[in-house]
């Protein structure tokens, strides 16, 4: 295994993570893992379905080959105090969505130096447990910097932490996490960003299919299992609409705001 230079931040959250993910007694299996490579860059592709994902899948990758994975998080991340200072510390990635143009561009350049870039192409937690439309952000990347796309599923990190459920701390322990790691997908500069986000999502959901099918643990009836597959989440139709709503509110919430801000009454000088 190639030497690499320390970096006392990421091994102490490493630590951490590890020592959280010991105390709850967490089950681990994981398939592909020779798809990882142990030197160069390749953009690690991710399905999206709770928020412990980031965290899970450096436990992985960090006990197979004590390899980094660098992260693009969003700027609202980046701005606590704390957890800000700790992205900075691991050498993760700003997403400003305002002008995600720099972001990408040190991506690039982090993939071009033989690291491994992780990224959600769903772009949002998945509530239906099954791999929504994905952006092209992924392809696009691996295609400018020369590098492979690494299709990896997780089964079992929603029962952790996810979207729309409070989950007690005592049914997180002893969860099964699954991971697969797919074959490295090569996505080359002329090639059809959509056509290959398409491939993209065809493994990401054949991956995720597998692992749902082969979890020792029954899911029928479950809100973290599928509607398909017997259980109680969403549908992929219910999920969007839901998503939407929110979006839509959120938006509206955002423009009330603004307005206040903007009425002659708010600009107003105080007495």
């Amino acid at each position: 295994m190639p030497r690499r230079s320390p970096e006392p931040v990421y091994t102490t959250a490493i630590g951490l993570g590890r020592a959280l993910f010991a105390a709850w007694r967490l089950k681990r299996r994981a398939t592909g893992l020779e798809n990882l490579p142990a030197t160069g860059g390749a953009v690690l592709a991710m399905t999206h379905f709770g928020y412990l994902e980031f965290a899970l899948v450096e436990w992985q990758v960090w006990l197979h080959n004590r390899r980094r994975v660098r992260f693009l998080a969003t700027k609202r991340a980046f701005d606590k105090p704390v957890v800000g200072a700790l992205l900075r510390g691991m050498k993760h990635i700003e997403v400003d969505m305002a002008a995600g143009g720099a972001a990408y561009a040190q991506a690039v350049e982090a993939l071009r130096r033989g690291e491994l870039i992780g990224v959600f192409p769903e772009a949002g937690v998945s509530s239906s447990f099954t791999v929504r439309e994905l952006k092209s952000g992924a392809v696009r990347l691996a295609a400018e910097a020369g590098v492979p796309v690494i299709p990896v599923a997780v089964w079992g990190g929603q029962r952790l932490l996810t979207k729309n459920r409070t989950i007690r701390m005592r049914h997180r322990v002893g969860v099964e996490v699954d991971f697969a790691f797919g074959r490295p997908l090569a996505v080359l500069p002329g090639d059809s960003p959509a056509d290959a986000t398409a491939a993209l999502r065809t493994e990401l959901q054949q991956l995720a299919d597998a692992l749902q099918r082969d979890y020792p643990v029954d899911g029928t009836g479950q809100w973290w299992q599928p509607r398909h597959l017997g259980g109680t989440a969403p549908t992929p139709d219910e999920a969007a609409a839901a998503d939407a709503a929110r979006a839509a509110r959120r938006a509206a919430e955002t423009s009330a705001t603004e307005s206040s801000a903007s009425s002659p009454a708010s600009r107003a000088p105080r007495r």
